[in-house]
């Protein structure tokens, strides 16, 4: 009898170890399914214990920034609904992550998705901390239609007191056609800095399609309707 509940226990033991194991292992299977893992999960929008399982997992910074470029270069061909809905998730993480790089891919992001709300996110971004940060902020309202959008970077470009910002969001200010990007590249035509004063002849130029030399008067003149090689429109953008 002895030995004979020696050999059961013997074959217990092995199946208990299986059963008890189970449950990790078919945990653990699932840990990384699903696209944009690392993206969607280390992410204040979740819960905290899906943050501590993560933590568990170790999920890197390095992984998230790889989906978050993914997910940037693929919006512009996602369906409407599908952008909408990784609009609170590009939210939260400009609104909670300390990594700079990851609120402006945030920003990317937003600028090239169709969702109304997403231009209140990139405009967030001319006002963060890290230079890098605003000026993807500018060139991504570059890309947007919304007149909104045109009227957000002339006044960064009328009143930003860093030159590389003013900069970015003078060359955005190229992509919109209508008088708040005609009067407010005029504006910067007069500015003394001759850095300055190239950007925007080059942005003109680049815009318009037309070439009018290098000197800020000739293009002031033109925009105004008064260029002699012009015709007489109020703006060389319509």
């Amino acid at each position: 009898m002895k030995r004979m509940a020696s050999r059961l226990f013997q074959s217990i033991v092995p199946l208990m170890s299986v059963l008890l194991t189970a449950p990790v292992l078919v945990l653990c299977g699932g840990c990384h399914d699903g696209p944009m893992y690392a993206l969607k999960h280390v992410n204040p929008y979740f819960t905290m214990r899906q943050w501590k399982a993560d933590e568990a997992i170790g999920v890197t910074d390095h992984k998230r920034r790889q989906e978050l470029q993914t997910l940037a270069d693929s919006m512009i061909a996602m369906p409407a609904d599908q952008q909408q809905t990784w609009t609170p998730h590009l939210e939260q993480i400009y609104e909670n992550d300390p990594s700079a790089e990851m609120r402006r891919l945030a920003i990317l992001a937003a600028g090239r998705s169709k969702a109304a709300n997403t231009l209140d996110l990139v405009a967030k971004g001319l006002k963060d901390d890290n230079l890098k940060v605003r000026m993807e902020s500018c060139r991504a309202l570059g890309e947007r239609p919304e007149e909104k959008a045109a009227q957000l970077l002339a006044a960064i470009a009328g009143e930003s007191q860093d030159k590389d910002v003013r900069h970015a969001a003078i060359a955005a200010l190229g992509k919109h056609p209508g008088d708040v990007s005609t009067n407010s590249l005029k504006l910067a035509l007069r500015d003394r800095d001759p850095a300055t004063q190239d950007l925007v002849i080059e942005t003109l130029r680049e815009s318009t399609g037309k070439d009018l030399g290098n000197d800020p008067a000739e293009w002031i003149a033109a925009l105004d309707g008064q260029g002699s090689e012009e015709p007489a429109n109020s703006s060389l953008f319509r």
